[in-house]
């Protein structure tokens, strides 16, 4: 088995004003050598907008594009006629394809939203650009992993072009889950959202990350009330 721990106060930060974000990996002015991708997973932003703010349109392409919100909500734009609400219990994915453009802004002109932005190099390039939008209940992922992003299209949540599957669970003090991996191919980036969890003797707290891969499962026991985010991605890209 091998691992690597992203402690939370490790990873590059970039406060805008209006944009408030950390990077677990290389992104715009943040760079290091050491944390480019774990795997197929490239980005994983932990993004604060203030009110009445939010990101202007830009342009994508060739990226699976995950984003998870985790307090308030997200006005969405693109240019394949999509205009929606994405709020927490929602997960959004974009396929950009071809090439996409689209906006972000915050829904509230007052309270901040914070959301995951997340990245996955697709496994196949140059597709029609794809929308997918899923509501998920607090209920459903209590004391449990419950997938919200799958390539199975129609089933276990969003569809994603690439052999990946997401996971979140709100799990109580004491719980303690099993993950089975996919394949050996693959590894698992696994996301504190709130809480202290161990995983596979790994003690973890908010916020932090740990990327495990050359094992075929994860042992997760959770040491207080905690929300945890498992992303599965091929290793090999």
């Amino acid at each position: 088995m091998n691992t690597i721990l992203h402690k939370a106060g490790t990873r590059g930060h970039a406060d805008h004003g209006w944009l408030n974000s950390w990077h677990t990996f290389s992104f715009a002015g943040y760079n290091d050598p050491a944390r480019v991708h774990f795997g197929a997973l490239r980005v994983l932003n932990d993004d604060t907008v203030a009110g009445g703010m939010g990101f202007g349109k830009h342009g994508h392409d060739n990226m699976e594009i995950i984003s998870i919100p985790l307090e308030g909500a997200l006005q969405h734009s693109d240019d394949m006629g999509n205009t929606t609400i994405i709020k927490q219990g929602d997960v959004q994915v974009m396929s950009a394809g071809t090439g996409v453009a689209h906006s972000e802004k915050n829904a509230s002109n007052s309270a901040a939203v914070k959301f995951l932005q997340i990245w996955v190099f697709p496994d196949k390039r140059n597709i029609t650009p794809r929308y997918d939008q899923m509501t998920f209940s607090e209920e459903s992922k209590k004391n449990k992993l419950l997938t919200v992003v799958s390539p199975i299209d129609g089933e276990g949540g969003v569809h994603i072009q690439q052999n990946a599957w997401f996971s979140l669970g709100n799990l109580e003090e004491d719980t303690e889950l099993t993950y089975n991996l996919h394949s050996k191919e693959h590894g698992v980036y696994a996301f504190v959202l709130e809480g202290d969890v161990t995983i596979n003797e790994i003690a973890l707290n908010r916020r932090d990350g740990v990327g495990v891969w050359n094992t075929d499962q994860l042992a997760i026991t959770a040491n207080a009330d905690a929300s945890l985010l498992l992303m599965e991605v091929p290793m090999n890209i």
